[in-house]
């Protein structure tokens, strides 16, 4: 490095300034702008009042590392809130009459919900006997009376619900979370 007495110089890692007294082999003593004098390895500080050019032809710099960074960072910066893992077992529940009955003649409106609300609590209080964490319930779309008639039977268990994905059931579905005692 060219340093001279009387050059200004930075240290790179700190934020101390000052001017050049001394030189010694690879040591230069420094004047910092608080009047302190301070030895440093000329490889620790930099003279500044140059181009940004210069600086960089001085600065060791391993672009392959830089490159090995880039390639590493996440490319979605946005967060899941739920990771399925891969052995995570989901219970699929259909509620739909005609899977639960072969037939439904004599059964009115009233007979349809009930069986189809017994169906569903039955199959919530197995997940949560034996700690199966997600139980998608699939109700159809309808005019909703099943499907807040669920959630009226929802809030009464420790287990958070919400819509299934849109993707694979349409509407039709609600996906509920059991929260499980460790």
């Amino acid at each position: 490095m060219c340093l001279e007495i009387g050059n200004k110089v930075a240290v790179i890692d700190d934020v101390i300034k000052g001017v050049v007294v001394e030189l010694n082999n690879d040591q230069a003593l420094v004047e910092t702008e608080d009047g302190m004098r301070i030895l440093f390895s000329i490889f620790d500080i930099i003279k500044i009042g140059e181009e940004q050019y210069e600086i960089s032809k001085k600065v060791r710099v391993d672009y392959n590392l830089l490159r090995k960074k880039e390639i590493d960072k996440p490319s979605d910066k946005r967060k899941k809130t739920f990771v399925k893992s891969k052995n995570e077992i989901v219970m699929e529940v259909d509620l739909h009459i005609e899977k639960l009955v072969k037939s439904k003649k004599g059964m009115d409106n009233y007979d349809i919900l009930s069986m189809q609300l017994d169906t569903a609590k039955r199959k919530l209080e197995y997940c949560i006997q034996k700690k199966i964490s997600k139980i998608i319930f699939i109700h159809g779309v309808g005019e909703g009376v099943l499907k807040s008639e669920l959630q009226y039977l929802f809030n009464r268990y420790a287990v958070k619900y919400y819509d299934a994905s849109y993707k694979k059931y349409g509407l039709g579905a609600t996906e509920v979370y059991v929260y499980q005692n460790s």
